[in-house]
């Protein structure tokens, strides 16, 4: 991919900008979906999709913790939180 208006290439940006884009991203998710223009939504959306496919590209063996996946989530009983009080 090259540079575009959504930032630079994910590929060329060092780990810890990757990281401080992905962050950025997904704190803004919620209100662009909610009061963005159908236009910002898509873009937000193909520079979400950018970022994450480059962070698992990078990181394929990365920690996944059980309850996150599919059959994790199936084995919770009704009320069980996904993931442990912080404390």
């Amino acid at each position: 991919m090259t540079e575009h208006d959504g930032g630079p290439n994910a590929r060329k940006l060092e780990e810890g900008r990757l990281l401080k884009e992905l962050e950025a991203i997904h704190r803004t998710r919620h209100e662009t979906l909610l009061h963005g223009s159908d236009d910002a939504l898509v873009t937000h959306t193909k520079r979400m999709n950018e970022l994450e496919h480059e962070y698992v590209r990078r990181h394929p063996q990365r920690a996944q913790t059980a309850s996150r996946t599919r059959s994790g989530a199936r084995a919770r009983t009704p009320g069980e939180h996904e993931d442990p009080p912080a404390g």
